[in-house]
């Protein structure tokens, strides 16, 4: 992904995204970055969890929408966020300066945009009174996590691209580093995402997905659950 060539384009909601060409994929929605990360990620997950503190894990760090986004939701609602996000390979200085996200949003909103891509990986940093930011450079694959979490935002680049992001080792990894009744929402409600999920130890629903897309998924912990039993 690092070396893969990124074109800024407009979504229909009038937000930026990248695409990349080689794999024919988009960071987000063309449909409208904004609203799709709104509606998945801040409706169905940080608005739906009553945790305060919330401890969040972001499976894709990316542009850093999702993360500007649930900032901005914590300072309205004065809720307090620790918030950690993996991501193994960062977007370029040249990129992000050219995303949109903060335009209409006030000189406020772009500095602390610009904060949350250029503060340091791998230690904790105070973005406001409520958000403390970890990033973390690495593979989901190999990485174990410092904490334990509430809530997981899901948004690796879908399962063709990224399989191995998608398997049950993965979801078990996370089922394991998170805390009883967490959840997990994400976009990708395929067959093999459900069942990996399910089998990793997650109750799923399906609930209305965002514009252009029908469904999304939100997965529950379910506590004490015994991994043997879906062994052959």
């Amino acid at each position: 992904m690092k070396n893969l060539k990124k074109e800024l384009k407009l979504t229909e909601d009038g937000s930026h995204t990248f695409y990349m060409p080689d794999l024919d994929e988009h960071y987000h929605s063309t449909h409208g970055a904004i609203q799709e990360s709104m509606h998945i990620f801040l409706n169905a997950g940080f608005h739906f969890s009553e945790k305060d503190p919330i401890h969040i894990l972001e499976i894709g760090f990316g542009t850093g929408l999702n993360c500007f986004l649930t900032v901005i939701e914590a300072e309205k609602l004065n809720r307090k966020v620790i918030y950690h996000s993996i991501e193994l390979y960062p977007l370029e200085e040249d990129l992000v300066k050219n995303l949109n996200y903060a335009d209409t949003a006030g000189e406020a909103s772009f500095a602390m945009f610009q904060k949350l891509h250029s503060c340091k990986w791998n230690i904790d940093v105070q973005i406001n009174e409520n958000f403390t930011l970890r990033k973390l450079q690495g593979d989901l694959i190999e990485y174990t996590f410092p904490s334990k979490y509430d809530l997981v935002y899901f948004d690796a680049f879908a399962p063709d691209v990224q399989p191995d992001l998608w398997s049950q080792h993965v979801f078990e990894k996370i089922y394991h580093s998170t805390k009883p009744e967490a959840i997990l929402s994400t976009y990708c409600t395929k067959g093999i995402v459900k069942n990996a999920l399910r089998s990793a130890g997650f109750s799923i629903k399906r609930l209305p997905g965002p514009p252009g897309k029908r469904q999304m998924l939100r997965a529950t912990r379910i506590d004490d659950f015994t991994f043997e039993r879906n062994q052959k």
